[in-house]
């Protein structure tokens, strides 16, 4: 516990919870986690597999219902509600703002945060509460920023992508393109509605998202191919396809030939 608010370093194995408390709570994932389900009071629940560096917030006063399928590690962070009203009268110089409940975002900033409370609670008895207390304001201020009633929305994009955020996302899909990926975890690292993130990305991509990552996936299969002298069937497997019928099909509509063909012309 520090002035502004409370730190915890939480690892569970598969379970569930739901909490109603009169304090915000703000979750940053430490470890991906499987089949994560989310959802706030009267909502139908989110389901999803998270990343490292994703974060969920939980205003004061809302129910949260929570799930998880595999073993899970964050941080969890606890504001009082007059902590963040007086946060927001120095931000924004008005205490009329309300946290929006938050599902499973991306966000780096966040995730840099919490893995410098992870350290400094990982310290024990030497942990400095000043130091504790200052992470612990500044992350307040960050959420306020991006995900209170305060923060004025995004624009919808006339043109592509910027160029730092295309970057952003080109690094992220080239790291990621083997794993089930949606389209709202892509949004969430642009800062963008689904909408507005699928049409700026296909302006600037030259292809929806699903084809960007799909034409990687093929190009990753087309390598082990020529390269190795692995079964279709585990090339399949190891470049995201559900069988090998699967890359065969794709392959042959996308690129004109199929994983045998490919094979006969590479090794002759």
């Amino acid at each position: 516990m520090a002035f502004r608010g409370g730190a915890v370093h939480w690892r569970q194995p598969p379970g569930s919870r739901s909490l109603l408390g009169t304090g915000h709570s703000t979750v940053i994932m430490l470890a991906p986690s499987e089949g994560v389900s989310l959802g706030f009071e009267g909502e139908r629940s989110r389901r999803s597999d998270v990343t490292s560096g994703m974060l969920a917030i939980r205003p004061a006063n809302v129910e949260w219902k929570a799930s998880w399928d595999g073993a899970t590690e964050c941080i969890v962070v606890g504001h009082s509600a007059e902590s963040i009203l007086e946060l927001a009268g120095h931000e924004f110089g008005r205490v009329d703002v309300e946290l929006r409940p938050t599902h499973m975002t991306l966000d780096r900033a966040a995730s840099e945060f919490a893995k410098m409370i992870r350290r400094e609670l990982n310290h024990l008895d030497n942990s400095n509460e000043l130091y504790l207390d200052s992470l612990i304001t500044l992350l307040g201020i960050h959420v306020l920023r991006n995900y209170s009633s305060a923060r004025k929305p995004a624009k919808p994009p006339k043109t592509g992508l910027t160029p730092a955020v295309a970057s952003r996302v080109r690094d992220y899909l080239h790291e990621h393109f083997l794993r089930k990926l949606t389209t709202a975890e892509l949004a969430a690292i642009c800062g963008l509605s689904v909408g507005h993130f699928t049409q700026a990305f296909s302006k600037t991509f030259g292809w929806p998202p699903y084809r960007y990552v799909l034409e990687r996936r093929l190009d990753f299969a087309e390598r082990l191919l020529s390269e190795t002298t692995m079964p279709v069937a585990e090339v399949a497997f190891l470049s995201g396809f559900s069988s090998q019928s699967h890359l065969s099909n794709l392959m042959r509509t996308s690129r004109n030939k199929t994983p045998n063909q490919l094979r006969e012309k590479t090794h002759g």
